[in-house]
């Protein structure tokens, strides 16, 4: 999900920035680059950190800047498919709860939350369980797994479905819940023993 990462790349230097120190210029150059964009090798570039390695600049004819070959550390948000993530709920709709995950939400359908029923109260902003009387409000704690995933180059319009309707996933409290519940006897069976021969 997170990772920290060394990337090798040319930035470009604009001159407004020539009388800075190189380091300096350089990671305000990568940060303006890299930082809030989905890049599909590496993932949401969440923060440029720092400049490890600036090569000598070279200058363009007709650009004024200089591009020098730089080596830098970057933290990176890749979700995968399947990856069992934990959240908060951001939003509640009448079609699901949007889970805040790094720097993106992800939609869990409303079908997708239990297996109960679920309907939206729209004067408490909730959702509430037909059978269970379970109940799922904005700020709440939830682990899901992603199924979907849909990452385009602007983040706002990327796209990750969830799901909490498997063993270990849904609202911390539920899962608890769940963890404490007694466990069922199997049921014995009172078939005649047959004598060896």
């Amino acid at each position: 999900m997170y990772q920290l990462i060394t990337v090798r790349d040319t930035v470009r230097v604009p001159p407004k920035d020539f009388g800075k120190p190189m380091k300096e210029s350089s990671l305000i150059a990568l940060r303006e680059k890299y930082e809030n964009k989905y890049d599909s090798d590496t993932g949401i570039v969440l923060a440029v950190s720092k400049v490890d390695e600036i090569g000598d600049g070279r200058i363009i004819p007709g650009d004024g800047a200089s591009y020098h070959d730089v080596v830098f550390e970057s933290l990176v948000f890749n979700p995968q498919i399947h990856e069992v993530i934990t959240g908060k709920v951001s939003e509640i709709t009448q079609f699901g709860a949007f889970v805040r995950i790094g720097p993106i939400d992800g939609l869990v359908h409303v079908s997708q939350i239990t297996d109960d029923f679920m309907s939206y109260n729209e004067k408490t902003g909730t959702l509430i369980g037909k059978e269970s009387g379970k109940v799922l409000k904005e700020g709440d704690t939830v682990r899901a797994r992603i199924v979907t995933l849909s990452l385009k180059p602007v983040t706002n319009d990327s796209k990750i479905g969830l799901t909490m309707r498997q063993p270990g996933l849904g609202k911390m409290e539920w899962i608890e819940k769940e963890k404490t519940k007694p466990k069922k006897e199997p049921k014995k069976t009172g078939g005649k023993k047959g004598a060896r021969k």
